[in-house]
């Protein structure tokens, strides 16, 4: 980084003049952060990709008047004894009661009885207007306590797509404030290991903290004012994302400013020197992220597209803020900051003996094999990913735990042939409504079809499916009618409806994963290549960090069987976690080689190796442990794909820092030397160990500022 920049972050004048500006920006910022919430398009329309069929179905079942703001709500009622006279008398009580309902769009259905006399079932649709995700949680709720207050032995659950969103959304409630002071508590403990001091954890959370404010500011702008979509999901990542990725920064110009310390008698010259060392690192790192996360707006998912702008906003909000904000903090602070242990001019240089040295000590005599049995035995991990099936949670799956909804559809399908309220509902034109009833109703996995409704030229026909609406069979059935319907001739025809949404989920996710991956992958190649001015290590490091991502998504299929008892996940799933461990992943790689790049051209690469390592292997690792630590917080929340999140990519954070970085990488550059820096002038830099007699090696190096030691 221009030494210019660092002396201004760390001037004696300038450092209070930039604390001010960023509390005025916070206080600004805190209040616009709060109504990011409001600003949250959770619709179905935010998540789906825009092209697909059943999308389009839906944009026209909205021409053909149907509301897209009406929800239906399946109340089931079960006796497994069989219902009694009591039971019918409540049950057409609540119906009285439903029918009054403000949000009811339409007549109660029901009530419905089932063959086996054991269960009725009622569809209540309800209205609940533009701010359908916060509205939805509290009318369900009124109309489970009204349905519960029934006679002793007679079971009600409030179900269908109007049960399953205001499960959803109370599982969302709180969610923000819930991972904030997760993710901060699992990190000051983490710091407190780390720094050993009382005070010095203060000022990379109070940074964070900070980012994260001003990045939550700015997206709710955006989202306001510019039309960026922001979900539930997003928000919580991004949370998540600014306290670990801005912790890992601190970690690291923390790092190199107490080494710095110990160098310099004035602070202010230590922190110019950290910032101007460190600084590069850094932001090739954030830089990577902010990169890696705007590839995703690539993909069909809207969900997934929208996540890329948000996550690269909070990383480089993240940076500027670590830049600027925690550089001043430190040379204001002074060294007692690092009390009890503070690092005097002259005093000795902990990492040069620590764990990490000697970890490169034993490693140094034999390279190859190290490599070798550590490549072996992460593709032995990778294995295991075949137990994991990305095709998609159902509806029970998608919740830890088993919230009302759940269990009211599992006893709908115990007597009902499928769950109601989520038809199969076919958009075509009034002239070929008939034919295409027809073919409907020929598929043997429909159970009933209904009549046409006919508006204008265009025509609806709606069918019930005749197995449960997320299972397999259900989406064969979709898969059949879309090609039937194209045999018959009918192209205009459009196959909607929720099992239809969640197949066009899966096959967009797919695609995503076949394009957005590579995309990454290119894009990180092509720093590296910049960065490191040279193809052969990125090509290593990128292979690197690929090998990860496989043994974490291995592991994390073997923790998913044994303890949530799923092995299925979401289709996006992947390449959420491609993402997070390639742009994150890569980050210590970076911190890495370019320090082995520094050292290498007054040492040669083989020695700058062992010294980068020793310098940087605690501080990575705590980093490594700070960003697993935050994202496995995502297991708290009942949610299966948040969850499982969480725990790959805290397991592949983990992967990489301790075996990856400080093993693989540091093995596979012991023994390829030189070589790694091809085609760059430093490949001509000898090893100390291959230098000609009288100790003089070629001058090929371009000419670099010398580093310390």
């Amino acid at each position: 980084m221009a030494r210019s920049f660092a002396r201004r972050v760390s001037s004696r004048r300038l450092k209070w003049v930039i604390l001010v500006v960023w509390l005025v920006l916070a206080g600004v910022s805190a209040p616009l952060a709060g109504g990011l919430t409001d600003q949250q398009e959770n619709d179905i329309a935010a998540w789906l990709p825009s092209g697909a069929e059943s999308t389009r179905a839906l944009e026209l079942q909205t021409e053909l008047g149907s509301d897209p703001d009406v929800i239906p709500a399946v109340v089931v009622y079960e006796r497994t004894d069989g219902l009694t006279a009591e039971d019918t008398a409540a049950i057409q009580e609540d119906v009285r009661a439903f029918g009054q309902l403000d949000a009811l769009d339409g007549p109660v259905v029901g009530p419905i009885p089932s063959e086996d006399g054991q269960a009725v079932q009622l569809i209540v649709p309800l209205n609940v207007g533009p701010d359908g995700w916060e509205a939805i949680a509290p009318l369900v709720d009124d109309m489970r306590a009204e349905a519960s207050d029934g006679p002793d032995g007679l079971t009600a659950y409030v179900t269908g797509p109007a049960g399953s969103a205001a499960d959803s959304s109370e599982a969302f409630a709180g969610i923000d404030g819930t991972l904030l002071f997760a993710a901060l508590g699992v990190v000051i403990f983490i710091l407190l290991l780390t720094y050993r001091s009382p005070v010095l954890w203060i000022l990379p959370i109070f940074s964070a903290v900070i980012a994260l404010f001003c990045s939550q500011a700015v997206v709710y702008l955006l989202a306001r004012y510019a039309d960026l979509t922001v979900n539930a999901q997003s928000a919580s990542i991004l949370t998540v994302l600014v306290v670990g990725a801005g912790t890992d920064y601190a970690l690291l110009l923390v790092a190199r400013y107490r080494e710095e310390l110990r160098l310099h008698t004035d602070r202010h010259e230590a922190m110019t020197e950290a910032v101007h060392r460190a600084g590069p690192a850094v932001l090739a790192s954030g830089g990577t992220v902010v990169l890696g996360m705007l590839c995703l707006v690539a993909a069909e998912m809207n969900s997934t597209a929208g996540l890329g702008p948000v996550a690269a906003i909070g990383v480089a909000v993240t940076l500027v803020v670590l830049m600027t904000l925690l550089p001043a903090l430190l040379v204001i602070c002074g060294r007692w900051v690092f009390w009890p242990v503070r690092p005097s001019f002259g005093s000795a240089e902990p990492s040069a003996t620590g764990l990490w040295a000697r970890v490169g000590s034993w490693i140094k005599p034999r390279p190859r094999t190290t490599w070798v049995v550590t490549s072996l035995l992460l593709l032995l991990a990778c294995t295991a990913v075949f137990r994991l099936d990305p095709t998609g949670l159902t509806q029970a799956e998608s919740f830890r735990g088993s919230p009302e909804s759940v269990e009211g559809d599992a006893a709908a399908a115990r007597h009902f042939p499928a769950v109601a309220g989520n038809a199969v509902s076919v958009v075509t034109t009034a002239e070929s409504a008939d034919e295409v009833a027809e073919v409907v109703a020929a598929n043997d996995g429909i159970a009933v079809v209904g009549e046409p409704q006919v508006v204008g030229d265009a025509a609806l026909v709606e069918a019930a499916l005749a197995d449960p609406f997320d299972s397999a069979a259900a989406y064969a059935t979709i898969g059949e009618l879309r090609t039937e319907l194209d045999d018959a001739g009918d192209g205009q025809a459009l196959v909607g409806g929720n099992t239809a949404l969640n197949l066009d989920v899966q096959n967009a996710s797919q695609r995503d994963n076949r394009v957005v991956i590579p995309l990454i992958m290119l894009v990180v190649f092509a720093v590296l290549a910049v960065l490191l001015r040279a193809l052969v290590a990125p090509l290593v490091l990128i292979a690197t960090v690929v090998l990860s991502f496989g043994a974490a998504l291995g592991l994390s299929a073997l923790v998913f069987d044994w303890a949530l008892d799923v092995t299925a996940t979401d289709s996006s799933f992947p390449l959420f976690v491609f993402v997070f461990l390639v742009a994150l992943g890569i980050d210590y790689n970076i911190f890495l080689m370019t320090r082995t790049r520094e050292e290498a051209v007054d040492h040669g690469t083989r020695r700058a190796a062992l010294v980068s390592l020793a310098a940087t292997g605690g501080v990575i690792t705590s980093a490594g442990l700070v960003l697993a630590a935050t994202f496995a917080v995502l297991g708290t929340l009942p949610l299966t794909f948040l969850t499982q999140l969480g725990i790959a990519v805290a397991l592949g954070v983990l992967l990489d820092t301790i075996i990856v970085r400080s093993v693989l990488v540091t093995a596979l550059t012991l023994d390829v030397g030189r070589w790694m820096w091809w085609p760059g002038r430093l490949a001509q830099r000898l090893d100390e160990a291959e230098a000609p007699p009288g100790g003089t090696t070629p001058a090929a190096a371009e000419p670099e500022t010398p580093v310390r030691t």
